[in-house]
């Protein structure tokens, strides 16, 4: 059985949900009638259909998940996690402005979990670059139909997840957003096969 990492990082804006948390909606937020999430002024805001899927198989796995999160939008932040029901996969959350390096160094002290035992997920480049220096492993989330290959899960080992238009990938990836193929399998990268 391939090895799994002892704490999944997922980054919130453009991660779990196609906006940012404190520029694109706005809080507080509520659950209408019909069960969606809506803004204050009644704007549905929803997750990346594959979010809960993601997070689940997770679970199944026993692989603890936590959040860091540099929004200055912290209440809302959480707000969200509780009405999509996602507060119950998620056993810790950093969210606050500053360095993903500071969330990351105090997930290690909470959790005692080394950070190359870590994986992390995230939109944006620079947060990537930040904390793979510590050693974690780094999964680069990003929109890009030209990864949509074989759906054989042997012809794709450095997948962890796939969908039609996005893929969240282990091991490193020097500029993740100009490889359209896999990396080759190494010892030290994650693999999970949903």
């Amino acid at each position: 059985m391939a090895r799994l990492p002892k704490l999944a990082v997922f980054d919130l804006d453009y991660t779990l949900w196609p906006f940012w948390v404190d520029t694109h909606v706005d809080p507080p937020f509520h659950k209408g009638s019909d069960g969606a999430v809506r803004d204050r002024r009644g704007q549905a805001v929803r997750l990346y259909p594959e979010v809960r899927d993601v997070l689940e198989r997770l679970q199944s796995l026993e692989v603890p998940v936590a959040a860091a999160s540099r929004t200055g939008e912290i209440e809302g932040a959480n707000q969200l996690l509780e009405l999509f029901d996602l507060d119950r996969y998620f056993v810790h959350r950093e969210i606050y402005p500053g360095s993903k390096v500071t969330h990351f160094e105090r997930l290690r002290q909470k959790t005692g979990v080394v950070f190359s035992e870590m994986i992390f997920f995230d939109d944006e480049k620079r947060n990537i670059l930040d904390v793979s220096k510590l050693g974690t492993e780094r999964s680069y989330l990003h929109p890009c139909p030209e990864w949509n290959e074989s759906p054989n899960p042997n012809s794709r080992p450095g997948d962890i997840c796939k969908g039609p238009r996005w893929a969240l990938r282990s091991g490193p990836v020097d500029e993740p957003h100009l490889k359209h193929k896999t990396e080759r399998k190494s010892r030290r990268h994650f693999q999970v096969y949903l």
